[in-house]
């Protein structure tokens, strides 16, 4: 999958609007600002892969929504050498 510079800017405000609900920790900003989301979600998907929404992926799931992904990881106050795997259980 192509990272654009598009798909980067399109990241870039994603971090800007994550940020304006609240998000503060700049190690998580910082991951998500790297992950090419449009890579996890289906073709049909991506022109909205970096809208601050939940969408579907195959198999009838989800990805979740960015600002949760990022709320729930500031919560864990992840320290450096630490790994975190999220597993959620969206269903569409």
């Amino acid at each position: 999958m192509i990272d654009t510079y598009r798909h980067k800017g399109l990241r870039k405000q994603l971090i800007k609007d994550i940020k304006a609900k609240g998000i503060t920790d700049a190690k998580v900003l910082e991951a998500m600002n790297k992950i090419p989301r449009h890579a996890f979600v289906e073709s049909t998907f991506q022109h909205m892969a970096y809208d601050d929404i939940a969408l579907r992926i195959n198999e009838n799931q989800t990805i979740s929504q960015p600002y949760t992904v990022a709320y729930q990881t500031q919560m864990l106050d992840v320290k450096e050498g630490m790994k975190v795997l999220e597993i959620g259980t969206g269903s569409a």
